[in-house]
């Protein structure tokens, strides 16, 4: 136990160190810089007052949507191919637009193949989609043949 003090010492010591090490400035490197007003500012150094860039001047693009282009809910990497309220969506699976555009499912509910089930209660999606229980059994608490 007291190699381990020893040890975790050394550690904290070590890292102690080296951030002061790093924190301190090099020779070149002034503490201060002391600025009097004599000298002149060197033509060098960039300044940003009034300069703005072309990327900065040009108007922001208006984002694609998919009520303007539907393509880009069919591009790879997309929430979904179908298109709701300007958002792409997987109506099989999405539980505020579930079938179609707009229907949500209840707050126990999923949405499985496009209809709102209970995954707690439902023998073909016992516990999750398309997770159906052997004939015979019931789907009790989201498993199959619990009791």
């Amino acid at each position: 136990m007291k190699a381990l003090n020893i040890l975790i010492m050394l550690a904290l010591l070590m890292a102690l160190t080296i951030t002061n090490l790093s924190a301190t400035p090099s020779d070149d490197e002034p503490l201060f810089f002391h600025n009097d007003g004599d000298e002149d500012r060197s033509q060098d150094e960039p300044t940003s007052v009034g300069f703005t860039s072309r990327f900065l001047a040009q108007k922001p693009r208006a984002p694609m949507t998919c009520d303007r282009y539907p393509r880009v809910c069919r591009a790879a990497g997309s929430a979904g191919p179908d298109c709701c309220k300007k958002r792409c969506v997987n109506v099989k699976t999405d539980w505020f637009n579930c079938g179609m555009c707009g229907k949500k499912c209840r707050y126990s509910e999923i949405c499985c193949k496009g209809k709102c089930v209970n995954p707690m209660s439902n023998r073909l999606h016992c516990g999750g989609c398309n997770n159906s229980c052997n004939k015979g059994s019931k789907c009790l608490y989201g498993m199959c043949s619990y009791a």
